[in-house]
């Protein structure tokens, strides 16, 4: 990934996508490790209650801006349980930074990406994790999430822009080329 040419002013933006519960935020952290401990904007932190995935704003004036310019980026981390933005959180413009969450391959991120990996997982099985992870206390808010996400993906599909396919593996993960449509 270090090898890849800058996609955001000196840094290389490496989104991982995929349906909630797929494990994007696992791989995300191993990567993340794996690149000497690369910042991860996770974007749950930029989503709320109220606008689960009208975040690009904030996304592209309170991150993209910034990292395109050298900079650091400073943005907002909703509290889920309070329901407010609490807290900033700053991400460096290192030389790789990774994206999580879902809908981090949408239509107005991708000509900021270096690279775009879809966690490949299909939709119920990754709900299906998702609801296990987040207990019976969840359940209503991950019957509004399914179909928020299915409006969004219907409306803004990342799979089909994804540079690498990645599917977990008992020991590790399998990366497939991706079919990569140009936008």
């Amino acid at each position: 990934m270090r090898a890849l040419p800058p996609s955001c002013g000196p840094v290389r933006l490496v989104a991982v996508d995929g349906h909630a519960g797929s494990g994007k935020s696992t791989l995300a952290g191993r990567l993340a490790g794996a690149l000497g401990g690369a910042p991860v904007l996770r974007l749950d932190d930029l989503a709320s209650h109220d606008a689960l995935f009208e975040w690009t704003g904030r996304v592209l004036d309170q991150v993209i801006a910034p990292l395109s310019r050298g900079e650091p980026a400073r943005h907002g981390v909703y509290d889920w349980v309070r329901r407010a933005f609490r807290e900033e959180r700053v991400v460096p413009p290192a030389p790789v930074v990774l994206v999580e969450g879902v809908g981090a391959g949408r239509r107005a991120l991708r000509p900021h990406l270096a690279r775009l990996l879809w966690m490949d997982l299909p939709p119920e099985e990754s709900w299906a994790r998702g609801r296990r992870r987040d207990g019976p206390g969840l359940a209503d808010f991950w019957d509004g999430w399914e179909r928020a996400e299915r409006r969004h993906f219907a409306a803004d599909p990342s799979r089909p822009y994804a540079d690498r396919l990645v599917r977990q593996c008992r020991n590790g993960y399998l990366v497939l080329p991706g079919p990569r449509v140009r936008s």
